[in-house]
């Protein structure tokens, strides 16, 4: 049964173990070193071109010398030998992994362990066959630590893995690569993790002392440069401007291309013509409709919120900062309409004083109001932001926005998140419930109305109606989180008995997040949920992974085509469906 739907009047704001315990598979413990040579490419769009960083190359070419090559771990100097047995006496002493959600032995069990890269390898098609609309790529992102980890690892932490099926004239293979980021690749010279991990390596204050001054001793000995950036590039990916990013938000986009015969290759760190200094969400926005797209980054220091966006050619504009947001906040995701950008102030944020009492960074606040703010699409400052209190509606992932007929109303979709304590800690204990508000704008009313009493996240729609009104949404169903037994597809548009249709994976069998790909996406009279749900499936029994096709008109989302993959994908974050001429775009520009 569906909660009934409830109405908040607001003013303007005055200011135990997440997995079963499993064998971990082999995971890369040492690499062989390889030379490094980092150089600058540029590419010419006016005004200014963007610095595209190549990363350190990681393949070795053939020696022409019989004499073996000496290894980085060889010609490890005294600092750095000094430094890694100090990490030792931290990760075992002063802070060690106590807590499951940081513990490697729990966090990367099951399909959660890493795997080694796969280079393009066909695929066999066990189930129906493969649409023509699917001739492209799905690419998943998700974490994948190239080193098993010696102290803390939480989930957030792993270097960033694209896994993509391509897909052509009904035939596919699969490919997974690292994102070469400029962390992945100093670690793989080093033979070892350098730069300490963000959400498990500073979890009490005397471990953030101790890691925090190696850091810094790293740094100064020219071990690498943070400059370089530290992000991961773990979360999510982006097409536009032509380009294909892989995003994570503690860093500047990446820039990959997906080959014709299916390989993965990172081009380099994307500063858009020295335009972008910064970090940049893992969620930005694109509309369909004007080819432009929006994003923001945040902040541990003010401002803790800047807002911008990006022309149908991929030029960056002016950086909006929000200083109205007066303490950071974890801004994940944000919402976009026609007129508006809206950004949720949560009750997680950064509480540095937790540490004291050995938790994290990033906390809740159960005292804290949350806020929606609201600001003009095409702001140049921040002087029209209006901040509306909307108590206990946590937003982690936004799934659309549109402004309703009358001008005056804002509807707004998204997953609220009811344990918003346990996002980080206990995964497994969270529930968030898709919501529907009604935000009208004159007198800063709220009406919330719960679309659902299941665990639900991950929701996506037809990409085509970003910002305007859509009806359906397709969302995963967590069995607990961050495991996703089944796909529910939900009709907005309803008052009761949202739930329109339901695919669970089976026993034993888990997914991730869907994505809907259009049956005809140049058709402007095409229905809105013509096309198809894919995503990757887990059979924990057998040890396989699939990829499965499924009708989204469908009442059970109907299974059409079933792909097994020549290996298990691990358990990830966001994916993207690129359609074939993208692909070839993306790899000429």
């Amino acid at each position: 049964m569906v909660p009934k739907p409830i109405i908040v009047t607001t003013q303007p704001s005055s200011s135990s173990s997440p997995f079963p315990l499993r064998n971990i598979s082999t995971v890369q413990t040492q690499q062989t070193p390889q030379t490094l040579n980092t150089t600058t490419t540029t590419t010419a769009p006016p005004p200014l071109p963007p610095k595209i960083t190549t990363p350190p190359s990681t393949t070795t070419k053939p020696s022409p010398s019989p004499t073996r090559r000496t290894t980085t771990s060889e010609l490890l100097s005294v600092p750095a030998l000094i430094f890694n047995a100090f990490d030792d006496v931290i990760n075992n002493f002063i802070d060690p992994p106590l807590k499951p959600s940081v513990d490697p032995k729990h966090v990367l069990s099951q399909n959660f362990a890493p795997v080694d890269e796969l280079p393009p390898t066909e695929c066999q098609i066990v189930k129906g066959s493969l649409p023509p609309c699917l001739d492209g790529a799905y690419i998943r992102n998700g974490p994948n630590p190239q080193f098993l980890p010696k102290g803390p690892y939480h989930l957030f932490d792993g270097d960033g893995m694209l896994h993509a099926i391509r897909i052509k004239q009904g035939k596919a293979t699969l490919c997974s690569r690292y994102v070469k980021t400029y962390k992945y690749t100093i670690e793989n010279e080093a033979g070892q993790s350098l730069i300490p991990n963000v959400f498990s390596g500073f979890n009490t204050l005397v471990g953030s002392a101790a890691r925090g001054s190696i850091t810094a001793a790293r740094v100064l000995s020219g071990q690498y440069n943070p400059v370089n950036g530290i992000g991961l590039a773990n979360t999510s990916l982006a097409l536009f401007g032509n380009h294909l990013f892989a995003l994570g938000e503690s860093d500047l986009p990446y820039k990959v291309k997906v080959t014709e015969s299916g390989d993965i290759e990172t081009v380099g760190r994307f500063d858009f013509g020295g335009k972008l200094a910064m970090s940049m969400t893992a969620h930005p926005k694109i509309d369909g409709e004007t080819g432009e797209t929006f994003a923001f980054r945040y902040s541990p220091i003010p401002p803790f919120l800047t807002y911008f966006w990006f022309d149908k050619e991929g030029r960056k504009q002016a950086d909006v900062p929000v200083f109205s947001m007066m303490r950071p906040a974890f801004l994940h995701d944000f919402a976009l309409t026609k007129k508006y950008a809206m950004f949720a102030d949560i009750q997680l944020g950064m509480n540095p004083l937790d540490m004291i009492a050995g938790g994290s960074p990033v906390g809740s606040d159960p005292t804290k109001v949350s806020r929606l703010g609201i600001l003009p699409r095409y702001a140049v400052d921040e002087s029209q932001i209006r901040w509306l209190d909307v108590p206990g509606f946590n937003l982690i992932h936004a799934i659309n926005a549109w402004e309703e007929p009358d001008g005056q109303t804002i509807t707004l979709i998204a997953p609220n998140i009811l344990s918003v304590e346990h996002t980080l800690e206990r995964m497994d204990l969270v529930h968030a419930v898709v919501e529907k508000l009604t935000i009208h704008l004159p007198t800063g009313t709220v009406y919330r109305q719960p679309l659902s009493s299941r665990n639900l996240d991950f929701g996506v729609i037809n990409p085509s109606y970003v910002a305007k009104k859509n009806n359906f949404v397709y969302a995963a169903v967590g069995d607990p989180m961050p495991k996703i037994a089944g796909v529910v597809k939900l009709d907005v548009s309803r008052k009761t008995n949202c739930t329109v249709a339901c695919r669970m994976f089976g026993e034993g069998c888990y997914g991730g997040e869907p994505f809907f790909v259009a049956r005809d996406p140049e058709n402007p009279e095409a229905e809105e949920d013509d096309g198809y749900v894919v995503s990757y499936v887990h059979d924990e029994g057998k040890s396989e992974s699939s990829f499965l096709v499924m009708d989204a008109k469908s009442p059970e989302l109907e299974v059409v085509a079933e792909v097994r993959l020549p290996r298990r994908v691990p358990y990830g974050f966001h994916g993207l469906f690129v359609r074939d001429c993208d692909l070839r775009k993306a790899s000429l520009s």
